[in-house]
């Protein structure tokens, strides 16, 4: 690695430190030519499927619009920022192991609703209306229906309560 302050092609490593989250690693160097001391990071560089949208066109792999697509449909709901960057590591992963060059946009949306699910069943269907286009009420009623049939064979609580008995109001 050349010096960054003398440009001298010789640098030795004197020290290196895995980062906290095991994905980086920190390393101290010196110059051997001027004896000024860097530091580097090392990462690892794993390449992402190109994504083909649906016009067409091919786009390098975006994170940050990934996250942005998870906090719009998380908007105001109780998930902690950890769980959704943990979501967003899943997407990212089912990408990596995809091992293809290039991926259908609508399959990356798939993943995404899948770790949504996971996460809360009201940004899932805020997501599932923009990404599938819903139309009109009954097919935001189909997606409920499949939730509560999920959720009542995994012994979840349902999304939408009965509603209580009318009470007879008391004459006084």
């Amino acid at each position: 690695m050349h010096c960054p302050f003398c440009q001298h092609i010789d640098t030795r490593v004197i020290d290196s430190r895995v980062s906290d989250d095991g994905a980086t690693i920190r390393r101290r160097r010196v110059c051997e030519a001027c004896g000024e001391r860097f530091s580097t990071l090392e990462t690892i560089e794993l390449k992402l499927p190109l994504i083909i949208k649906s016009d067409g066109r091919r786009e390098a792999f975006d994170a940050r619009k990934l996250r942005s697509g998870f906090d719009r449909a998380l908007q105001k709901r109780p998930v902690s920022e950890e769980q959704i960057e943990t979501a967003v590591r899943a997407v990212v992963h089912h990408l990596r192991m995809t091992a293809e060059r290039e991926l259908d946009s609508r399959r990356v949306g798939e993943y995404v609703m899948a770790e949504l699910r996971k996460l809360d069943h009201v940004a899932y269907v805020r997501f599932a209306s923009v990404y599938r286009s819903f139309e009109d009420v009954a097919d935001f009623r189909e997606v409920l229906d499949r939730l509560e049939h999920d959720n009542a064979t995994e012994g979840q609580l349902p999304l939408i309560e009965d509603e209580p008995a009318p009470t007879k109001s008391r004459k006084r």
